[in-house]
């Protein structure tokens, strides 16, 4: 594959979903289960991102979180909105986010975060950069020195029984780390892993939408990304796992 061709695919798709997400209000919301939900906007930029991508590179297929798509094989993995909730509440931390997954690993990724005015993209072999500019994961050794940001709890009917290990993770890592954080994006999260802010990142589930733009761009940035067991990452892993090489073994016994 040419994933430098790709990634310019990918960086040109993602443009013309910020052009909607600079021009446009979130709109009525739609609901998608107990308070999760969609925008307007996070419509208008999945069927803008889709056609285009399936315009320039029709070999390959599309999954987006709002209407799917293809779920096997070399495919794009498309959150139009990552962050719906920050962002219909005005909050700037959300992006746009597009991976692509080849041979069962994410290969690249372009993450926008129009509100905050920076872009993420990566390849593999071809390094990670922010703003076209070079960027490289923490060198944290220490957890007392350590900023680890977290997924959400989770909600819906069965949010009581899924969030007891997202409370037990809370409580074992809030004495040990410097800092814990909650952001309510993946796609920044991961972003921020891999620039260095975050130490480490840890989400009990892993949605390709959501995660695997950012795996791509952590590991070219130099981040070790596993699944909870500390197995390597994949599109079907349980959870991910973003870490400083120092800090890896440290937060996997915290992990279990």
């Amino acid at each position: 594959m040419d994933l430098a061709k790709l990634l310019k695919v990918a960086e040109a798709a993602v443009d013309r979903g910020r052009v909607i997400t600079d021009s446009r209000a979130p709109g009525v919301l739609t609901s998608k289960g107990d308070r999760d939900m969609a925008s307007e906007v996070d419509f208008a930029v999945e069927r803008e991102v889709r056609a285009f991508l399936e315009r320039e590179t029709p070999e390959i297929g599309v999954l987006g979180e709002e209407e799917g798509g293809a779920t096997d094989g070399t495919r794009w993995v498309l959150d139009p909105v990552d962050g719906t909730v920050n962002f219909i509440h005005g909050v700037p931390l959300w992006g746009i986010s597009l991976g692509l997954i080849h041979e069962g690993r994410a290969v690249a990724g372009v993450i926008d975060h129009p509100a905050l005015g920076t872009r993420y993209a990566a390849a593999e072999g071809l390094g990670a950069t922010c703003n076209g500019k070079p960027v490289r994961g923490s060198e944290c050794a220490d957890l007392t020195d350590a900023l680890v940001a977290v997924g959400d709890y989770a909600v819906g009917p069965d949010a009581e029984r899924v969030n007891a290990e997202r409370f037990a993770l809370t409580q074992r890592l809030y004495p040990r780390v410097q800092r814990l954080r909650m952001i309510g994006t993946a796609a920044t999260a991961l972003t921020w892993t891999a620039a260095g802010h975050f130490d480490a990142m840890i989400m009990f589930s892993n949605k390709p939408w959501d995660t695997m733009a950012g795996v791509a761009i952590c590991r070219e940035a130099g981040v070790t990304v596993l699944d909870l067991d500390g197995s390597d990452h994949s599109p079907e892993s349980r959870g991910t796992f973003a870490v400083s090489a120092g800090l890896r073994e440290p937060l996997l016994e915290l992990l279990g």
